[in-house]
């Protein structure tokens, strides 16, 4: 274990539990050369790509780089913001608003922090971030409701990667997923019955993130949480079997992956006569490019042009209050038990402990000054 970096250290620094909020990640611009950065480091993730790595390098670096980065660099220009990146922007709001609500239900001292699984701002720069601020408790809450080794367990790798250079490690606790809470469900049905009270479409489809059929084979449970998911929010807004219907999109390559395929069945169902529908992404926690470009433009395309008529794509629960409220509580129960979660958590008490703390090590021979830990 070797490292560069060390940080202050006093004994009588207060100490706080961190909160890691974590998703996917976004280019730092939507320009080829950016978008083939946030690639190259994307698809080069064991967890995401399961190919022997010198096979997948030649198709990598010898194909796909080559190609994708400007074609891809196009569709993030189409829904680029004033504040950049839909999905950075919209995570640091959720961020400042859970900051909130935890300031407003707990007591003690919590620091939030973004940290995203490839791009900018990076999982270790938040650990860093959350060190620096005093944290020795860590709670990491991978963004992505139905648990996956190619999101949750990438997000798992990236940190604990981080922690291996740490000398002191913080207590570590770690949300795999929320797919079927219960807070979850009861926040997106009524954003989504909210959304369809004007003009409900004849369908609602349940779109997911797709992903290789041979992960499910593997024992991957994420095609069973995605659709106890959907079954759930069906059950809750009323819907009867035929008004809707859960599938996968984004399919990548030539292998099979989970079906139905959203776009082959927004097609089937515009050719069979429907003529209205509405499309949610209950996997996603903020809007970003698969589902503000992908779902909301080029499947519209599809359906349209299979003969529909109206085709609505109902925006993720974002930072919506009902969101703020349902993370902040499903961040109140895995971090039960840590002092600064405790309703009866005491700032003046803790204070003089520290103090007192830093009197016995100064008879001890402390330094009075903090001083700099190498890691």
């Amino acid at each position: 274990m070797k490292s560069s970096e060390s940080f202050s250290f006093s004994h009588d620094q207060p100490t706080r539990a961190g909160i890691l909020l974590a998703n996917l990640g976004t280019p730092d611009a939507p320009t080829p050369a950016a978008v083939r950065r946030y690639l190259a480091e994307f698809l080069w993730d064991p967890r995401v790509v399961e190919l022997p790595r010198p096979l997948w390098w030649l198709i990598l670096h010898g194909i796909i780089l080559r190609v994708r980065p400007a074609r891809s660099a196009r569709k993030y220009q189409k829904i680029w913001t004033p504040d950049g990146s839909p999905l950075l922007a919209i995570s640091q709001r959720q961020a400042a608003a859970i900051t909130a609500k935890l300031a407003e239900r707990h007591p003690g001292p919590i620091q939030v922090a973004v940290g995203m699984r490839y791009g900018n701002p990076s999982i270790a720069a938040a650990l860093a971030e959350l060190r620096a601020a005093g944290v020795r408790r860590l709670l990491v809450l991978p963004l992505y409701p139905q648990y996956s080794a190619a999101t949750v367990a990438s997000t798992f790798d990236a940190v604990t990667a981080e922690l291996r250079a740490w000398r002191w490690l913080p207590e570590l606790r770690f949300i795999t997923q929320y797919h079927d809470d219960p807070g979850y469900l009861d926040a997106l049905a009524a954003h989504l019955r909210a959304a369809r009270a004007d003009q409900p479409g004849e369908r609602l489809l349940f779109s997911f993130h797709g992903l290789p059929r041979r992960n499910l084979l593997a024992g991957d449970p994420y095609y069973c949480q995605c659709q106890k998911t959907a079954r759930l929010l069906a059950e809750r807004l009323g819907l009867q079997p035929e008004q809707w219907a859960a599938a996968f999109q984004s399919r990548f390559g030539r292998a099979e992956w989970l079906q139905p395929y959203a776009s082959v069945l927004l097609a089937e169902w515009a050719k069979a006569g429907v003529k209205s529908v509405d499309v949610a992404c209950p996997g996603f926690a903020a809007d970003c490019l698969e589902t503000l470009e992908e779902i909301a433009l080029e499947n519209r395309q599809v359906f349209l042009a299979a003969g529909g008529e109206r085709y609505r794509y109902l925006p993720a629960l974002n930072d919506t209050p009902a969101h703020i409220a349902t993370l902040t509580d499903l961040i109140g129960r895995h971090a039960a038990g840590w002092p600064e979660f405790a309703a009866g958590y005491d700032a003046a008490a803790r204070a003089a402990e520290r103090a007192t703390a830093r009197q016995r090590a100064l008879a001890l021979g402390a330094a009075a000054s903090p001083f700099k830990v190498a890691t």
